[in-house]
């Protein structure tokens, strides 16, 4: 399989396509992969299918086992022909909003940093939680160092290394609860910043924005008790 579109090209908003399968539970699979399948705590892309004059919603996308996103309708209805050519839609604004997110949630293990145990992304707002027994003793002053980041209007890079590099860089990884995948022999890395500028690299297979200063201001929401070891951290897009 060719390398997907939303990984080549995270701001590419459409696409043409050919179906290649439907899935028995009534998705749709195409040779072009612009549709982002859930993983790794961010949702799978929405959008529409556009084919003959029809137009099919999609609410999300989920990965096959070949690693092609499947594309799940909003509701059950007549699916495009396999063979048939269509044109694939994102809901761009939700996607976008996604990038931002996630990069911000990267930023964030910067001026938090603890090992992550868990993290979610949604359309606007975030979380993680980290392995952290007290809460931090000044929330404004870890939004202003957030926000600060942001600010710096940092490029955002990426680059892949064998997993025998990554074995041998363990540190690169901040998650304990979701693990790089595996198996296809190399893993991506996103770089924030250059040279003497980068504040961030980890593994990530997830959709970003090509510059922090993208992401806009962000506010930290509450600081949740998960456990005696746990505290989730949310944090909100401003707009």
């Amino acid at each position: 399989m060719t390398e997907p579109l939303y990984r080549s090209d995270p701001y590419a908003r459409d696409a043409a396509a050919r179906v290649t399968a439907h899935t028995e539970e009534g998705g749709v699979i195409c040779d072009t992969q612009l549709f982002y399948p859930k993983g790794g705590g961010q949702p799978g892309d929405s959008g529409w299918i556009e084919w003959d004059g029809r137009r099919l919603p999609i609410a999300t996308a989920v990965k096959h086992d070949s690693g092609a996103s499947i594309l799940v309708p909003a509701e059950p209805t007549a699916l495009p022909p396999e063979g048939a050519h269509v044109t694939l839609m994102l809901d761009w604004e939700r996607r976008h909003r996604h990038m931002r997110v996630h990069t911000a949630l990267h930023l964030l293990s910067v001026v938090i940093p603890l090992p992550v145990t868990g993290g979610s992304i949604a359309a606007g707002s975030g979380r993680l939680d980290f392995a952290m027994p007290e809460p931090p003793a000044d929330k404004a002053a870890l939004e202003q160092a957030l926000n600060d980041l942001i600010d710096r209007d940092l490029p955002v890079t990426e680059n892949w290394i064998t997993e025998a590099e990554l074995d041998a860089n363990p540190g690169l990884v901040k998650t304990l609860s979701v693990k790089p995948p595996r198996g296809a022999g190399r893993v991506r890395l996103v770089r924030i910043g250059q040279g003497g500028d980068q504040v961030d690299l980890q593994p990530c297979g997830g959709t970003h924005v090509s510059r922090t200063g993208e992401i806009g201001a962000v506010r930290l929401g509450k600081i949740e008790n998960k456990g005696k070891q746990n505290r989730r951290v949310n944090i909100a897009l401003d707009t």
